[in-house]
């Protein structure tokens, strides 16, 4: 049995190579071994103090969560207080904050043409106080009014990022650090989803994260949000002396242990600080981290004391604040907008305020369980929130302020460009216009698919074609483009008389397609090739489709009740039937497609067929639409499902793993033959 000496040395052992562990993770961003291996050391500690209950100490790493919920927060009075800076919002103040500082070292007989600072990164958490003695962390607080704060010990221990025992040389007896605890932003994201899955409220910005999780009466709760901390300076400081510098007090701080911001930077006199303001603010939204601003203090710790305080700040600091990303305003009104695909946005209208460095009149509000979750109405106080170039959002309702007459935001009826039907599936958030062939909004992107080559195939009809026709007028509707002629297309950029025939030509050409492709340039929601084949081949006409009921279309293989509901709502529109009428009237046409009893008896239906390789008789595309067309089901991607590989030239990795798992491969002449059968 090893002795009680062996026992205790090998405690100690584990907890330095913990803690040297935390130090390489948390302080020098570069761990130094996989999280597999820190959790086998510390199940091996904590497995040993279980077997050694009277050797466990405070300042172990199995410690950070441990005893029963506090009742209450206890008063802590901070022997220096921790003053807050002044603020500086433009370059004019920043340029005063330095001339400040030249005359006041003036009067004390320094002479100097540059100072330098120590700039960093102002953190938007929660400001605490870490008071560790000999080493061991026993006491953290929140800065309060800056004279009195809040014992949050039980709290900070839990945060991993915060050593209970500060390693390295000459550690003063007492020792009291400044810092920041905050919450990082994809925590704060991940943590406010897990919320609203557990339907609890979500934090409105991960500062208030920060804040709430500290006043967690339990630390078991504290334990489970992901906080983190950075620390940027000392208070209280007792056996033992600080360098003459403050950026080589922050040096002595990583050196023991302690987290600090790793974008901090001594830079050169005043054009040096605005400077690094510039940078940082254009890194600001890919900082894993929310900060309102930057800090500038001289870094000269003499001069510092020379400069001295005011009753409530440094004169030798400042915060050099952001334009500011959240205010409060009201919403006036809420209106719909309507995307390229149909959905309903709704948007506030606000009375301008001045957000995020631009003046913000409007607002997403995301759609209508955003509205009912945030309780959101009309005339409301909120809070509004703007970063980088995001866009602006409403994070927050001022219930108190809520004024009598208030209204609720209710989803339109009507599509608000082309009043069509607007409907809502049960199971989604987004609310979409039906009007898919007719609606302005849309029409742009319903051209483009109705052109594509799965559907109607129009070669020479692209995106910059397509919004060229649309901005000046000549196309509303699909039906539209059957209607272009050589001079509507010659008066376009980069269409001449041989680009423009090429054009009508393959306009004409398209005219001869097939039912299945013509459903799928209707651009209804949720068909694609296979939804379209199957519905071509059960009704066999257009017509029968149209008048379909829900149910009629749920006795289509592969059609649930969304997209039977889809279907119904796209030809119930009176807008689309016209389109389509339309389009009928413009001679296009299709062959009656082949009824599903004939499909049933094709040597291809209901097999999963994967094309690979060039093939010479035609293209993968026509090879796709003719399996299709016989009930075959064709995949990209081979796997053990995977019933049949045709192989054309140059097949490729699907060839290889087809054979690798026995699946039937056939050469583009057994494939001709096969289909062939059934013509």
């Amino acid at each position: 049995m090893p002795s009680a000496t062996s026992v205790r040395d090998k405690l100690v052992g584990l907890r330095d190579t913990i803690r040297r562990y935390d130090y390489a993770y948390f302080v020098l961003d570069d761990p130094e071994v996989p999280d597999a291996e820190y959790d086998r050391v510390l199940r091996e500690l904590r497995a040993l103090e279980s077997e050694h209950p009277s050797l466990v100490t405070v300042d172990s790493p199995t410690q950070r969560v441990g005893g029963s919920p506090a009742s209450g927060f206890a008063e802590v009075r901070h022997e220096i207080p921790m003053l807050s800076l002044d603020n500086a919002f433009n370059e004019q103040e920043v340029m005063d904050f330095g001339r400040r500082l030249k005359e006041r070292l003036a009067k004390a007989d320094v002479s100097i043409s540059e100072i330098d600072f120590a700039a960093e990164p102002k953190l938007d958490g929660a400001a605490v106080s870490l008071l560790y003695e000999d080493g061991i962390l026993v006491r953290g607080a929140t800065r309060g009014d800056g004279h009195r704060g809040e014992d949050v010990t039980h709290n900070i221990r839990t945060i991993p990022a915060v050593p209970l025992h500060l390693r390295g040389s000459a550690i003063p007896a007492r020792l009291e650090v400044r810092g920041e605890v905050f919450m990082p932003k994809q925590g704060f994201l991940e943590y406010n989803r897990k919320a609203l899955e557990r339907g609890e409220k979500p934090f409105v910005n991960p500062r208030n994260a920060a804040a709430g999780s500290l006043r967690q009466l339990d630390p078991k709760l504290a334990a489970e949000r992901p906080l983190d901390a950075f620390f940027y300076g000392v208070g209280l400081i007792e056996g033992g002396e600080l360098p003459p510098r403050h950026s080589e007090v922050l040096g002595r701080l990583q050196g023991w242990g302690l987290r600090i911001c790793p974008e901090w930077k001594v830079v050169g006199g005043i054009l040096g600080c605005l400077a690094y303001y510039e940078n940082i603010q254009q890194k600001r939204d890919k900082l894993p981290y929310e900060i309102d601003g930057v800090v500038y203090k001289v870094d000269d710790r003499h001069w510092q004391e020379l400069v001295g305080f005011v009753s409530r700040a440094p004169r030798w600091a400042i915060a050099h604040k952001f334009p500011a990303q959240e205010e409060l305003t009201v919403i006036n009104a809420v209106e719909f907008q309507v995307g390229r695909t149909g959905a309903l946005t709704p948007v506030a209208r606000l009375k301008p305020v001045f957000v995020g460095g631009v003046t913000v009149s409007n607002a997403t509000l995301h759609n209508m369980d955003e509205i009912k979750r945030k309780d959101i109405r009309i005339g409301d106080a909120v809070i509004v929130r703007r970063a980088g170039d995001v866009i602006p959002e409403v994070v927050k309702v001022i219930v108190e302020r809520r004024p009598k007459d208030a209204k609720r935001v209710k989803l339109p009826k009507r599509c608000p460009e082309c009043r069509s039907d607007v409907v809502r599936a049960e199971s989604e958030a987004v609310a979409r216009c039906v009007g898919g062939l007719y609606c302005p909004a849309q029409r742009k992107e319903a051209l483009r698919h109705f052109a594509s080559r799965s559907a109607m195939d129009i070669e020479g009809l692209g995106e910059k074609l397509i919004d060229q026709l649309v901005d000046n007028k000549l196309v509303e509707t699909p039906a539209d483009l059957y209607r272009l002629s050589a001079e509507d297309l010659q008066g376009l950029d980069r269409m001449g008389q041989k680009s423009a025939e090429k054009l009508l030509a393959a306009l004409r050409k398209s005219k001869s397609t097939t039912l299945a492709k013509f459903l799928l340039a209707l651009g209804i929601r949720d068909v694609g090739e296979a939804t379209a084949q199957a519905l071509s081949k059960h009704f066999g006409s257009l017509e029968d489709l149209m008048e379909a009921t829900e149910e009629d279309l749920l006795e289509v293989p592969d059609v649930g009740p969304v997209i039977a509901a889809h279907v119904r709502a796209f030809f119930q529109e009176d807008h689309n039937r016209k389109v389509i009428d339309d389009l009928r009237n413009l001679e296009l046409a299709w062959k009656a497609p082949r009824r599903a009893r004939t499909v049933a008896s094709s040597p291809v239906s209901g097999k999963t067929i994967v094309l690979t390789g060039s093939l010479r008789s035609m293209s993968r595309e026509k090879a796709k639409a003719r399996l299709l067309e016989l009930g075959a089901k064709v995949t990209s991607g081979v796997s053990k499902s995977t019933d049949i590989v045709v192989a054309g030239e140059n097949p490729g990795s699907k060839l290889t793993r087809a054979t690798a798992l026995g699946i039937k491969v056939l050469a583009e002449d057994e494939l001709l033959l096969l289909v062939a059968r059934d013509s």
